[in-house]
């Protein structure tokens, strides 16, 4: 996810703002839809623009790979997200299902390795990339 070549698309995924932040702190590892994809692979999520307390709205967040899904027993799908990857937030107009968003405007604030080299926790992550963007 580096280099970006462009006109690359990556998918993108809008999800209310308290569990986009969830999935931000690596506290929620599944996505519960009533929908199902055949796509397997780097996924952005995103908050929605709902203004939502303690959460930030309207932006990109960070990069998960979408391993599996799961059916669950009422019908719905768990999605299985892995490999957290941090990213400068950017502004982002939401849509409904999986949609294209252009490499080129997902900048990678830090990569896994950068992250463990310059920041001792998330908290220093939060504070330098996150915090400013909270409602």
């Amino acid at each position: 996810m580096n280099k970006k070549l462009e006109g690359n698309k990556m998918k993108a995924l809008s999800i209310h703002p308290e569990y986009a932040l969830e999935i931000l702190k690596g506290q929620k590892t599944e996505e519960y839809r009533t929908w199902s994809t055949k796509y397997r692979g780097d996924l952005l999520i995103c908050a929605t623009a709902k203004k939502t307390p303690g959460a930030i709205s309207g932006h990109a967040l960070c990069v998960v790979y979408l391993d599996a899904i799961n059916v669950l027993n009422d019908g719905t799908y768990a999605w299985k997200l892995t490999n957290l990857r941090y990213l400068e937030p950017f502004k982002i107009k939401g849509k409904q299902r999986l949609y294209d968003v252009d490499d080129v405007v997902i900048q990678e604030a830090l990569a896994k390795l950068d992250v463990e080299k310059h920041f001792q926790n998330f908290e220093q992550i939060w504070q330098n990339y996150y915090q400013s963007f909270l409602e």
